[in-house]
């Protein structure tokens, strides 16, 4: 019996033991998430659209999402362009992609050397495709085709986009290495008819994990954001919306329920809008029916340190 007792609570320090050391981890590499944008697509809200940064050991090293205004932000939060590992897209619709050209165009005075991937969604009948998008936007024939040379890998530039389309295979998490300790993950969310997808942010042994836009109705969420430290989740729209608002967006009763199933550590509250601004003891309660973690409402420039 003695023996059982001491091998149940050796195992039991190193499980503790791991735990604090991969929180340690992180701690010490100083991973963190930055909103960048926590607003929506409105012109009323004082925020700039969707938009996060991942910083590690003090450098901005995943762009999610580029939402209107979060150029701006970007240059407040002292990142630097030159640091970015890749920029993720979660869909297209404007608040979350319109400073992309933005960034690119800024790019060019900066020093970067490196290709940069850039990871976003397959199209499907309303939306192009990532590499559509970026050829759209930037290519010889695009909207600002004088910025062509950091697409067409035949033309003399500091670094070029590399385009990667994250297939729409229902339930499949797909995986996609940077470096040794960071790697991003994806699957598809539903957000009515677009193509759209959500992303999870591996550092070390911590993650981030970003809902995009969507109204949970693939039951995909909780399976990307497994045990995620900090899992961000946009609140669109009120318990009470209906119809095409309720199509695109998850009510706060549903997002503590994916909160709840995925174990998140923590959760951020994001792309706020006016129909649920002033509104934040409502959602919380409603979320706290099934979620009992940390739940913090963001705003623009707000920074969260790994937990």
């Amino acid at each position: 019996m003695n023996n059982l007792k001491f091998i149940f609570f050796t195992l039991l320090s190193l499980m503790i033991f791991s735990s604090a050391h991969a929180n340690s981890t992180c701690a010490h590499n100083n991973v963190k998430l930055q909103v960048l944008g926590s607003g929506g697509p409105e012109l009323g809200d004082q925020r700039a659209s969707s938009s996060y940064l991942i910083w590690i050991n003090g450098k901005a090293s995943v762009l999610i999402d580029a939402g209107a205004g979060s150029s701006l932000n970007f240059e407040k939060s002292s990142a630097k362009f030159e640091d970015l590992q890749a920029i993720v897209f979660s869909h297209f619709h404007v608040d979350h992609s319109a400073d992309f050209p933005a960034y690119i165009k800024g790019s060019f005075f900066t020093p970067r050397q490196n290709d940069l991937p850039v990871f976003g969604p397959e199209g499907n009948a309303l939306m192009p495709s990532t590499t559509e998008f970026v050829e759209k936007i930037l290519g010889d024939t695009g909207a600002f085709s004088y910025l062509q040379n950091f697409v067409n890998t035949e033309q003399a530039s500091s670094y070029h986009l590399q385009s990667h389309n994250v297939p729409l295979t229902p339930h499949k998490i797909q995986h996609y290495p940077l470096t040794d300790n960071l790697s991003l993950s994806a699957i598809p969310v539903h957000h009515g008819p677009l193509a759209a997808v959500a992303w999870r942010v591996n550092v070390f042994d911590c993650s981030i994990t970003f809902s995009g836009d969507m109204n949970n109705q693939y039951k995909t969420l909780a399976k990307l954001a497994k045990n995620t430290d900090i899992l961000v989740m946009h609140n669109a729209i009120p318990e009470s919306a209906k119809g095409i608002a309720a199509n695109l967006h998850m009510k706060p009763a549903e997002m503590g329920k994916i909160a709840n199933k995925a174990n998140a550590k923590s959760v951020v509250i994001s792309h706020r809008m006016l129909r649920t601004l002033g509104h934040e003891a409502e959602t919380k309660q409603l979320m706290e029916k099934n979620y009992c973690g940390p739940i913090n409402f963001a705003d623009d420039l707000d920074v969260f340190p790994i937990p």
